[in-house]
């Protein structure tokens, strides 16, 4: 389908759960605009985990696969681009395009997702995605039993380590700085003979990715193979937030179980919209979003 300027919808963002929205969408056969730049926060983890029929692959085989199946509906179009704001109109809604160009729809899918900010410790970035990981489920079948470590502090770093203590019993908290944590905290940790490291850390030696070593400011160093960090974050668009879409206290757009957000005809899914982190339930919602945007849409035109 070539790109015209008007659509039924248009989906911002093309990784898992935009491609997901795009495909419900188009056999509902609906005219979609999918608006993707390319570059999804997954672009450095080496392989996909606990999503069925596909454990194993790596992300960019998945979306691969997924974009090709989406492409075979003929009122899908596909822009490459960055979406940089949107407007409400009379007849729905206007997104332009870091380009200048402009493209209207009736309803807008959001699934851009969320900008981890990253920890200023040399070899985090690297790391990220690899050895320096987000969810045990996603990655912690693969590290079971390893010399492991919780970034963190206090409640969120206690509440971490708790749950990483299922997949290994060899694990040690960094608090990088004086610990935080409370003398029940502490005395709980003991118990399950779990480390509490308070020195500073000046960086992660490893290769390709991959931990060696975590290295003190004190020059001291930290056999490692894996690392578990929950990172602040960012709105990846602030596109909906512009159209007066609420967000959670935590900070991810505010949906209901239809995926719609607090504005009326604008819809969201994926990690901008929730803490569980995968692929397969980025897939869910985008589904979620594209069924229950085209149902309204059919209901509203009958």
């Amino acid at each position: 389908m070539k790109n015209n300027k008007q659509y039924d919808v248009i989906v911002v963002g093309g990784s898992y759960s935009g491609l997901a929205a795009a495909m419900a969408l188009g056999r509902a056969l609906l005219s979609v605009l999918v608006i993707d730049s390319g570059k999804p926060c997954n672009v450095q983890t080496p392989h996909s985990h606990n999503f069925l029929t596909q454990d194993g692959k790596t992300p960019k085989e998945i979306s691969t696969l997924a974009k090709k199946q989406v492409q075979n509906y003929s009122t899908v179009a596909f822009f490459n681009g960055i979406a940089t704001s949107g407007n409400k109109t009379a007849e729905g809604f206007e997104i332009q395009v870091e380009s200048g160009e402009t493209f209207q729809a009736s309803k807008i899918i959001f699934a851009t997702g969320i900008k981890d900010i990253l920890p200023a410790i040399n070899g985090f970035s690297d790391c990220w995605g690899i050895s320096v990981l987000h969810c045990p489920y996603c990655h912690g079948y693969e590290v079971r039993n390893e010399k492991t470590g919780i970034f963190g502090n206090g409640e969120h770093g206690f509440e971490l380590v708790s749950l990483i203590s299922n997949w290994t019993e060899d694990l040690t908290l960094y608090t990088n700085g004086t610990s935080t944590l409370t003398i029940d905290q502490r005395h709980k940790l003991n118990n399950h003979n779990i480390k509490i490291e308070e020195r500073e850390i000046e960086k992660l030696d490893h290769q390709n990715g991959y931990i060696q070593n975590i290295i003190f400011k004190d020059g001291s160093k930290s056999k490692i193979t894996a690392l578990y960090s929950r990172n602040s974050f960012k709105q990846h668009s602030n596109i909906p937030e512009s159209l007066g879409c609420e967000l959670t206290i935590e900070g991810y757009l505010k949906v209901n179980l239809s995926q719609e957000t607090t504005i009326e005809d604008v819809y969201a899914c994926g990690d901008s919209t929730t803490k569980i982190r995968s692929v397969a339930n980025s897939v869910a919602m985008g589904t979620t979003a594209g069924m229950m945007a085209s149902k309204k849409m059919i209901f509203q035109k009958f």
